[in-house]
């Protein structure tokens, strides 16, 4: 193996190692040495990858992200339908992911902000990103995409509430809060045929 490959799959240890250090602890209570102990490697290796614990989490959190968006998308197409059976899949399948890992939703929902203002930034192209993929995953090939205002409102507004199921301790029923998102997520679907500023 290679000398870069070598180090690509140590700096893959360490994600997968701190994503479970910081579902367990939280991350402000997660060391490097805990993270390094967790990935069976030593600092040095740590600091070739990482210049410290804040690029260590920015990396954690968009492989999450990237992660389960593929799990959403399949949930939408699997589904198949139109555009409001393939957003409650959609939704469906990330609130069930929230339920299903709640110290890692806990710490890349809620942990996450005002680490540092990478770390912000990171959330921001990640919430950007996410809208424009579930834009075309619900509205399909049939409606231009939404505009990017509406798209980062709607992702927005999905955040904020699953935010606060997490922070409430899952208390809402899941098709209660599912219902909620896709009535926001919809907005993404409506047909814009309308001028601008008409």
């Amino acid at each position: 193996m290679a000398s870069h490959e070598r180090q690509q799959q140590r700096r893959e240890q360490l994600i997968e190692a701190a994503i479970a250090v910081y579902g367990e602890r939280g991350y402000r209570n997660a060391s490097v040495k805990a993270v390094c102990e967790a990935a069976g490697l030593t600092e040095r290796y740590f600091y070739e990858s990482f210049s410290g614990s804040e690029a260590l989490l920015v990396a954690c959190y968009e492989m999450v992200n990237a992660q389960l968006f593929e799990v959403l998308a399949a949930a939408a197409l699997a589904a198949g339908g139109g555009p409001e059976s393939r957003g409650r899949a959609l939704l469906k399948a990330y609130f069930q992911a929230l339920q299903a890992e709640p110290q890692s939703a806990r710490v890349f929902l809620l942990e996450v902000r005002g680490v540092s203002p990478a770390m912000d930034d990171a959330v921001e192209q990640a919430l950007e990103q996410i809208g424009a993929a579930a834009a075309a995953v619900v509205a399909g090939d049939t409606e231009p995409s939404p505009p990017a205002w509406l798209q980062a409102g709607v992702i927005g507004g999905v955040v904020h509430l699953a935010s606060r199921w997490v922070r409430e301790g899952f208390a809402a029923p899941l098709p209660e809060v599912v219902d909620a998102a896709l009535a926001l997520g919809m907005l993404l679907a409506q047909p814009r045929n309308s001028p601008e500023g008409g």
